[in-house]
């Protein structure tokens, strides 16, 4: 599955080397304020997607792609944040092996580690 994301990256890292008028990425990379805004807009976005898919007053005459809804938020939301990332020189290596180190504790133990 990190073979998607990898290829992500990479594109996302390819993107410099383009402009902006071919590229939403090369946009988003040049203008951190965007990006930032991009990453809270589509989180946002995910959340209420989830909250409406999960009421009780789910509307049944909706289009079938309204129900996937939250699995195309929740791609724009990894999207976004892996932009917002590399526009911030945060790497996504250096990320992946910080989540990998959190898998030799719980949650519980990690979050009392910060105190």
């Amino acid at each position: 599955m990190s073979e998607i994301l990898d290829n992500l990256v990479k594109t996302i890292r390819d993107r410099k080397n383009s402009t902006e008028e071919k590229s939403y990425t090369k946009k988003l990379l040049n203008n951190k304020k965007l990006s930032e805004e991009k990453v809270l807009e589509e989180i946002n976005e995910l959340i209420q997607a989830v909250k409406l898919l999960n009421s009780k007053d789910k509307v049944f005459d909706a289009k079938s792609e309204f129900f996937k809804s939250d699995v195309k938020e929740a791609s724009d939301v990894i999207y976004h944040l892996l932009v917002y990332l590399e526009a911030n020189n945060i790497k996504y290596e250096d990320v992946l092996d910080e989540l990998n180190n959190r898998t030799s504790q719980s949650g519980l133990e990690e979050k009392a580690s910060r105190n």
